[in-house]
């Protein structure tokens, strides 16, 4: 990736000498480009290649953080004579002070399956068998759980919305069942949060790896 020391291009594509290639691929002069064009190039270069870098050693304390948990919890078991096996769990450690604790939550990624076609049928039907009787704000939260995003995906929360509903109607409850049915695990998502406590207090603040809470 060439830095733009002495009017280079910042990019990782090769371009003719005494060229810049724009947004849509045309080959421009370098004579022709503005001086503002050329020093906006210079601050976008510096900044994405620091922003890489920390994504870098981000990643790279990820890692660590989640490996040595692991070793860790491996080796507590094992003062018990316990093989616990596999890297789910959530796990607060703290420090012998009790100043700082850091945290590994382990999260099911779930997403409905086709199952929930024959679920959002159940539902439908249900709610027009009570006819009068349906309440305007229950069709409301149903059109509303079956809402699809612009990608075409169903918003898991809108959907468990409908199980939290205490009604006591058979086919209700039937649809129900269809709707927890057609509910999978597709996969993990694994977090590290680590916190400082403020002062004597049990109180404890995070120390942000977010760039947006630093």
């Amino acid at each position: 990736m060439n830095k733009n020391k002495f009017g280079k291009q910042y990019t990782d594509e090769t371009v003719i000498a005494g060229y810049w290639k724009d947004a849509k691929g045309a080959l421009i002069p370098k004579e022709v480009i503005k001086d503002i064009d050329m020093e906006r190039e210079i601050v976008v270069a510096d900044i994405i290649e620091h922003a890489k870098t920390l994504n870098k050693e981000l990643a790279l304390f990820k890692a660590k953080a989640f490996g040595d948990i692991s070793f860790f919890v491996e080796l507590s078991a094992d003062c018990y004579g316990v093989n616990i096996g596999g890297k789910k769990g959530n796990i607060t450690l703290f420090s012998f002070d009790g100043k700082y604790k850091i945290q590994r939550s382990m999260h099911d990624c779930i997403a409905p399956n086709e199952c929930v076609l024959a679920a959002k049928q159940l539902i439908i039907d249900c709610v027009n068998g009570w006819t009068e009787n349906a309440r305007p704000e229950l069709k409301a939260v149903v059109n509303r759980a079956f809402t699809t995003d612009k990608d075409g995906s169903l918003k898991l929360g809108r959907l468990l919305e409908l199980r939290r509903l205490d009604i006591k109607d058979e086919r209700w409850q039937k649809a129900m069942d269809a709707l927890t049915d057609s509910l999978q695990v597709v996969g993990s998502r694994s977090y590290i949060r680590v916190y400082e406590r403020i002062g004597d207090s049990n109180e404890y603040r995070p120390i942000t790896l977010d760039i947006a809470g630093v």
